[in-house]
């Protein structure tokens, strides 16, 4: 398993295919904006909904703080577009089905399900500046407040 980046390192790069087909990189998100780059383990599932809904629900304050959204999963686009679809979500969603950006961001690896060890996406959080450097790296969030509490740790009203 990959190290666990922290607020310093360089945020690995990457270039994947969002809901609608089209191709995002980090350097195509970093302009002379900061991204929020976030990690879900799967489209539709109810906890993934609340937090894309919540990301949903405050993205305009989130732009109007100079900050992009970014959600990660290893869902195929063609489910991503169901997902962005049915709630209405307006950001990339990005598709990861091999699971190697999650590995070098070290979001996917053994977690608890259910009292279960399972491997898979580590729900995690990454804020990453117009320099390509992590501000902030969040590992194993809960994806109900989450926002809230990011927001309040950056300073967004």
């Amino acid at each position: 398993m990959t190290e666990r980046l922290h607020e310093g390192d360089r945020a690995p790069g990457f270039t994947l295919t969002d809901q609608d087909g089209a191709t995002v990189s980090l350097d195509d998100a970093a302009d002379d904006r900061r991204t929020i780059l976030y990690f879900y383990p799967a489209a539709g599932t109810p906890g993934c909904t609340t937090q894309a809904c919540d990301f949903r629900d405050n993205l305009a304050s989130l732009q109007g703080a100079g900050l992009r959204v970014l959600g990660v999963s290893p869902d195929e686009p063609d489910r991503l577009a169901e997902f962005a679809r049915a709630e209405s979500l307006t950001f990339p969603l990005l598709s990861d089905p091999d699971h190697a950006v999650h590995e070098r961001y070290a979001a996917w690896g053994p977690k608890q399900v259910n009292g279960a060890e399972v491997v898979g996406t580590i729900r995690s959080t990454f804020v990453i500046g117009a320099d390509g450097v992590v501000e902030q790296a969040m590992y194993g969030v809960q994806a109900t407040g989450h926002v809230r509490e990011l927001r309040e740790l950056l300073g967004v009203g």
